[in-house]
């Protein structure tokens, strides 16, 4: 079965998008529309272009250099069901995943229940950059997040502690 993902672009390596050498797919479409946004060009639902999730697989296998990759956007989320399928796909392949989102941890929780592809999304991300891009909150010295309401949540700490963890990097 082929799987689509709308996307606004892919990086092929990328060392700004989180730790290590990582592809980044930009996921196309996002309703937060926050001010001041790094990625505006990203919101509309119409635009960018479809791939199949096998693409985006094949040019993960053909780089032995990377760590992971980063869903980023746009929201993931908007698009959940096809992101956690790549991120399942390629937590296969012994990579890791860091899943940005302008919703919260705690929203995530609470719209996983009547969302497709949340919790699953949520089980494959190893780091989730999590909130609203915060224009007064800009701080152009945090690493991999834009404002300083946003988190770097260590997802595989919070799933086996069963609390809250932010990533220690």
């Amino acid at each position: 079965m082929k799987v689509l993902l709308r996307t606004a672009g892919i990086i092929n390596e990328s060392i700004v998008d989180g730790p290590g050498i990582r592809l980044v797919v930009f996921a196309q479409g996002c309703s937060h529309n926050c001010a001041g946004c790094h990625n505006p060009h990203t919101h509309s639902y119409d635009s960018g272009e479809l791939m199949e999730i096998d693409a985006i697989l094949n040019a993960v296998r053909n780089n032995p250099l990377l760590d992971g990759i980063t869903l980023s956007g746009g929201d993931p989320f908007e698009q959940a069901a096809a992101c956690a399928l790549l991120a399942g796909e390629v937590k296969k392949l012994g990579l890791n995943v860091i899943t940005y989102t302008g919703y919260t941890y705690e929203q995530l929780l609470d719209l996983a229940v009547q969302r497709e592809g949340y919790e699953e999304l949520l089980k494959n991300t190893d780091l989730l950059i999590d909130g609203p891009f915060v224009l007064k909150e800009k701080n152009l010295l945090l690493r991999f997040r834009g404002s300083e309401n946003q988190r770097i949540i260590d997802m595989n700490r919070t799933r086996s502690e069963g609390r809250l963890v932010l990533a220690e990097l």
